[in-house]
């Protein structure tokens, strides 16, 4: 058994997920992104997929990998990386060693979590928010547009309207008011989603497998992300309708960790709004105590076994693996 981490090592989640797995005992082999200039892989496919990642002094033979927990970014990104320049040698071995794992992960009969493929959805929210659509869930009335007066005959239709990024750049949720009228000849450069307010209360949830960890959000912000009070965060149960959508949608989906983001309307109704495929779990855990963390490194553990038995990885009643 042996479990690869993919993604930088200062990355909360990811720092979750391996203190959990050490203190098991389970082999983990961290693919630390912050080393990816001494980062070096190869991989051969013939049938079976071989090859080897090495970082420094340490290597592992790539057919030994059972489970890997992804959380990757562009290499390229990286302080010293960006610096060097694109078309520079840091800069291609970046790229080159990004794209390898970044192959080898959707090859390799491991589990991984999760496919590059399965969260490619997440690129494009109108896309995703279609798939959600089709799952069961309803969504927002929304246009998405380059037409400043199609905007402008939309927020006089439904009077209170949010707009957000189309692409899968984070981006800051915010309600359209009069001081946005001068920016309406801007949509002509930049494709914008703007969708009908909903009123409610939010809720996210996190999928691990067959596990449910429903958090509520209570925030006067539109995005509580970006509140400068810090919202109330509380763990909380779901009815059981909707924790067997969330499961189906992150099964549909092909995510084995998912982090839906929904709201209940006062009159009862739930709406989902997106469908993260790499959540930062570690920032509700703080706030609820829920044992996600804990939760993922026993899905990766589970598999990983290759013939151990559950038992030897049963939860423990001090809340560790």
């Amino acid at each position: 058994m042996l479990i690869l981490l993919w993604g930088l090592e200062t990355d909360p989640p990811l720092v979750e997920v391996r203190d959990q797995l050490e203190l098991v005992g389970v082999p983990v082999f961290f693919a630390d992104q912050g080393r990816v200039q001494e980062t070096e892989i190869e991989i051969s496919s013939s049938g079976t997929v071989e090859g080897d990642l090495r970082i420094g002094d340490n290597s592992i033979d790539l057919a030994d990998v059972t489970a890997m927990y992804v959380r990757a970014y562009e290499s390229v990104r990286l302080p010293d990386i960006a610096a060097a320049g694109q078309g520079s040698a840091a800069w291609h071995h970046a790229e080159q060693v990004d794209d390898i794992l970044a192959s080898w992960s959707e090859i390799t009969p491991a589990l991984v979590v999760n496919r590059f493929s399965a969260s490619a959805a997440n690129g494009s929210k109108p896309y995703q928010l279609r798939q959600i659509h089709r799952l069961g869930w309803s969504i927002p009335e929304t246009l998405i547009t380059t037409d400043a007066d199609e905007a402008r005959a939309f927020w006089r239709r439904h009077r209170d309207v949010i707009y957000k990024s189309v692409s899968a750049v984070r981006s800051r949720v915010c309600r359209l008011t009069p001081d946005h009228a001068h920016r309406f000849g801007d949509l002509a450069w930049c494709p914008t989603q703007f969708q009908r307010y909903i009123k409610g209360l939010d809720y996210r949830v996190h999928v691990v497998g067959e596990k449910i960890f429903a958090s509520e959000v209570h925030c006067s912000a539109d995005d509580y992300r970006y509140s400068a009070d810090a919202p109330q965060i509380r763990a909380c149960g779901l009815p059981a309708e909707i924790e067997h959508r969330c499961k189906a949608t992150a099964a549909a989906m092909n995510l084995s960790i998912a982090g839906l983001d929904l709201r209940r309307t006062p009159e009862g109704d739930w709406f989902c709004f997106e469908v993260n495929p790499s959540p930062a779990f570690s920032f509700y855990e703080q706030h609820t105590g829920q044992p996600i963390g804990q939760a993922l490194a026993l899905l990766l553990v589970d598999g990983a076994q290759n013939g151990a038995t559950e038992s030897e990885y049963e939860l423990s009643e001090s809340g560790c693996l």
